[in-house]
């Protein structure tokens, strides 16, 4: 996933710039297959929200993931957020990790002052921003703008970000994650009975999930999950459209393989950061955040006409469209697995009534908005 895992570290390492400092990454542009973005640059930060540099240098060191590691494509865009923020007295030194695991790690050991990981990850230290990735959370980029802009300007969330010493500074949004099959004849829950799954391995739900449909859960991790689906190891796997090409996913469909047409949730990437450095040095912390959050929100439309334009660049043929009778079966599936995993302590009630709200808001028939028990 290079060059989309390079313009997602380009708005996380950004966005945690901009929210601690006021900085702004030099002007650039987020690109993948020729798709590509502006991003905001300082002088367009300053006139937005009056904010200036810092009075007394700030040492950041952040962790992030980089499937390349130190010579790929997010390490080398994060040495010119470097050196932007020095304009703004901001001292920011990036590594980068292969292993998402591993970056986490050293983040709770205080060996990273912020990290940025996929929210799944990250739901570690925050299970209220951790449960925005639930499974059937979100069916349509239009509600997921709705959350993001809520979870993010909502005065009355702004303490749920915070976990102890964890902080959350903003979520990424990544796109949606479809189901993928090496056959279009497993177009069903029940054909799934039998066939395996490629699952996160640290994440014990997923592998339970896969279990009730008859299914067998293969455990795996974000780097090995494709060439499991490439090779025959897995029938099935969930994954967002960004990683189709740089993961080369249409070798494991060949001609018989297809994507469903439904989202099974919307993926995000986020920023955390140990707020007790940041709010001793940063007095003024929150109120930098709040205008930081409005303004890139300003930007959000933009990143969504890159994510819809990548979900396009496959070709027609891999797309299967499921019947309105399998539609609904789908979704009420994710529902009753997004309330059980709710009961087991999984998903954040509060957040889960939030993304609820979101839905109804948008689809006010849907059946679900009659019921009190999500």
């Amino acid at each position: 996933m290079l060059k989309i895992s390079s313009a997602r570290a380009r708005a996380g390492l950004a966005a945690l710039t901009l929210t601690l400092a006021a900085s702004g990454a030099q002007a650039a542009e987020a690109s993948y297959q020729g798709i590509s973005v502006k991003l905001p640059t300082s002088g367009d930060i300053t006139q937005a929200t009056g904010m200036k540099p810092l009075e007394k240098t700030l040492r950041i060191k952040a962790c992030i993931y980089d499937p390349i590691g130190a010579g790929g494509p997010i390490n080398q865009y994060a040495k010119d957020i470097m050196l932007e923020a020095k304009r703004w007295n901001v001292d920011l030194t990036v590594k980068s990790y292969t292993d998402e695991r591993v970056a986490t790690d050293d983040f709770k050991a205080g060996q990273c002052d912020a990290v940025a990981v996929t929210t799944m990850r990250a739901r570690q230290f925050n299970t209220f921003a951790g449960s925005f990735d639930a499974i059937g959370n979100l069916v349509n980029y239009d509600q997921m703008k709705t959350a993001l802009r809520v979870l993010h300007t909502n005065p009355r969330l702004s303490a749920q970000l915070i976990s102890g010493d964890y902080q959350v500074g903003g979520l990424i949004p990544l796109g949606a994650v479809f189901v993928m099959v090496r056959d279009r004849q497993i177009n069903s829950i029940e054909k799934a009975a039998g066939k395996k799954i490629a699952v996160l391995e640290w994440d014990k739900m997923q592998a339970k999930m896969v279990q009730q449909i008859g299914a067998q859960p293969v455990p795996s991790d974000i780097t090995s999950f494709g060439g499991k689906f490439n090779n025959g190891q897995v029938d099935i796997i969930a994954a967002p459209a960004l990683a189709f090409r740089p993961l080369e996913l249409y070798r494991g469909m060949g001609d018989k393989g297809a994507i469903f047409d439904l989202p099974l949730a919307m993926m995000t990437g986020s920023i955390v950061f140990h707020r007790s450095k940041f709010l001793k040095e940063v007095p003024d912390l929150d109120e930098r955040m709040s205008k930081i959050r409005e303004f890139v929100l300003g930007y959000m439309d933009v990143g969504f006409q890159m994510i819809s334009r990548i979900d396009k660049t496959i070709e027609a043929k891999y797309w299967m469209k499921l019947a309105p009778a399998d539609r609904e079966k789908y979704f009420r599936m994710m529902r009753e697995a997004r309330l059980q995993m709710t009961r087991e302590g999984y998903y954040d009630p509060r957040m889960m009534s939030m993304l609820k709200k979101v839905r109804c808001k948008h689809e006010p028939t849907n059946y679900e908005c009659s019921l009190n028990d999500e």
